[in-house]
């Protein structure tokens, strides 16, 4: 019986920036000392130092439940806690 094992690769975080960049896919970014605001917005550009280009971004007020149009903005890294693909 042949064993199959998996190995894991582990991602750079660049790596998973550049993806969501190749897949223009939306994104939502958690602010640092920031809890009830969030960005939404699809990445058009990077850096090493993980400062973001977004386009279509909103500004998101998770208590308020309120919603803000940006348009196109640069995002710098030290501002970055979290980032997911919103799925949209």
């Amino acid at each position: 019986m042949a064993s199959t094992k998996v190995q894991r690769v582990m991602t750079q975080p660049i790596n998973l920036i550049f993806r969501f960049l190749q897949s223009k896919a939306r994104i939502q970014i958690w602010l640092f000392e920031q809890k009830d605001l969030r960005i939404e917005g699809r990445i058009i550009g990077f850096d090493e130092y993980m400062n973001l280009v977004l386009d279509d971004a909103e500004e998101v007020n998770v208590k308020k439940k309120s919603r803000k149009t940006l348009g196109r903005i640069l995002l710098k890294g030290d501002n970055i806690t979290l980032m997911m693909n919103t799925g949209k």
